[in-house]
């Protein structure tokens, strides 16, 4: 994977992913920020990729130059030791380099309020990547806590950074995570053999 500042990644760097339609509070980017300075600090060799755009999303109007603007620059102010060269931002991906980027995503964060479920979380959990995400009701009822994922409170930036160090650390949970993910993901959201049928047997049972 190439990024737009010409950072190369592949499987033998260590990347953390953050994905997000839009870069907004409703999916957690002002706790995911907040904990870069910890994640940087613990995870000394690793790259964190923050994609998403700057349009509202699911809550209100972003102030003037955007969410991440608006939450970054106090951050950054706050911890000038920390190395943001490896923090790298890019708009949302064409789906080809957005599969690509989880496929060599260490550790992938996935952040919201108890709204709509993300596609992108089920993409990541069928890619078999080793997630920590919020303890919310719409992501309880896709990931287990020790068992498909590390679950975190969503207000607990220290903790989320933490979850991720422990999780880049630890190769072997990682795998049995990402595995167990996917293998919830093929048995419960399949569009061929699951979800599609189901769809198609709701819209007979209605004519």
């Amino acid at each position: 994977v190439t990024l737009a500042d010409g950072t190369r990644l592949d499987r033998q760097t260590e990347v953390i992913t953050y994905i997000s339609r839009n870069l907004e509070p409703y999916r957690g980017v002002h706790i995911f920020l907040r904990a870069l300075p910890a994640i940087l600090a613990g995870r000394p060799q690793a790259h964190v990729v923050i994609v998403g755009g700057d349009g509202p999303g699911y809550g209100p109007a972003p102030p003037a130059g955007g969410w991440k603007t608006h939450f970054l620059a106090p951050i950054k102010a706050a911890a000038p030791g920390a190395d943001w060269s490896r923090v790298h931002f890019s708009p949302p991906l064409p789906y080809a380099d957005h599969i690509a980027l989880l496929r060599v995503s260490r550790v992938h964060a996935y952040l919201t309020y108890p709204v709509v479920l993300s596609w992108s979380l089920l993409e990541a959990m069928s890619l078999e990547c080793a997630i920590v995400a919020s303890d919310t009701p719409p992501v309880r009822d896709a990931l287990a806590d020790g068992e498909t994922s590390l679950l975190v409170d969503f207000f607990d930036p220290a903790g989320l950074a933490q979850r991720i160090c422990d999780l880049a650390a630890a190769p072997a949970q990682a795998a049995r995570l990402g595995a167990n993910a996917r293998e919830w993901a093929r048995a419960n959201v399949d569009l061929a053999r699951i979800c599609l049928p189901r769809q198609l047997a709701w819209v007979d049972a209605l004519r």
